[in-house]
């Protein structure tokens, strides 16, 4: 059995955290599958949202730390392949704002540490209700400084903060009003309420989602004015696609717009 399994449906890649043993933990092999799979969607024009779950009771426990503690028998300590390790997690979480596609995150149970982290990355999120959240590393003695960069990017500096030193945990409806998740809903109701927004994104035209995608994630990064005359660009390339002037046709003659994608 796949440690990540990917399922199509439409326009629409499921892909699912597949070791509940582990709570889906990011263990090497799981990074690494990550990676090729993510390298794949990069490449796939036919696919125009991704939703990514976790199999089992749980989203995903953050890294393995079973095989973290077997790095220390190295002669330097652990040293080298923990460094090697946080990379290689930097490069996955730096990998879905990249892609062309948006990522929902259908999160359940448990995001915590670097499974936190991978919520905060995706572009979207749904939970179920009983959720929790938290970049709890300090209980065990290791600061949350990688999960850090992406929580302290999608909520507030005090809120980051708190959950950071202290180890606490957001319930779904917090976590919810704190800007890490979008919807949350009835457990019954995740994967129902995932694929509806996955469809939603899917149905729009898959040429102005990439640019849009990658121009917001650009202009975050830059100055007021940069940011500007950075998205103009995008809005340009936008308006010369020829889908892009059928559907501005089709709303002016008040109907639906039937894009090729």
């Amino acid at each position: 059995m796949a440690i990540l399994e990917r399922r199509d449906a439409g326009a629409v890649a499921h892909l699912t955290l597949n070791a509940p043993d582990k709570l889906n933990a990011l263990s090497d092999a799981m990074l690494a599958a990550l990676s090729d799979a993510f390298a794949d969607l990069d490449g796939d024009r036919s696919v125009r949202a991704v939703v990514l779950k976790g199999a089992g009771r749980a989203f995903c426990a953050g890294h393995d730390l079973r095989e973290m503690q077997a790095m220390r028998q190295a002669e330097d300590g652990g040293a080298a392949a923990f460094a090697d390790l946080f990379d290689r997690c930097a490069a996955v979480m730096q990998a879905i704002p990249r892609l062309p596609q948006p990522v929902i995150a259908q999160v359940h149970g448990i995001a915590t540490a670097a499974g936190c982290q991978l919520v905060a990355s995706c572009d979207m999120a749904v939970a179920a209700e009983g959720t929790r959240f938290g970049v709890n590393g300090v209980n065990i003695g290791l600061f949350c400084s990688t999960p850090m960069v992406a929580l302290s990017r999608n909520i507030a500096r005090k809120q980051a903060f708190e959950m950071l030193t202290t180890g606490g945990f957001l319930d779904a409806h917090a976590a919810q009003a704190a800007g890490l998740v979008n919807r949350v809903v009835a457990a019954d109701e995740l994967e129902a309420a995932a694929d509806e927004l996955a469809q939603t994104v899917a149905d729009k035209l898959g040429t102005a989602v990439r640019i849009g995608k990658r121009a917001y994630y650009e202009q975050i990064e830059m100055t007021l004015a940069d940011a500007y005359a950075h998205t103009r660009a995008a809005m340009v390339e936008n308006m010369l696609d020829a889908q892009t002037a059928g559907g501005i046709d089709a709303f002016l003659d008040k109907r639906a717009p039937e894009w090729r994608q």
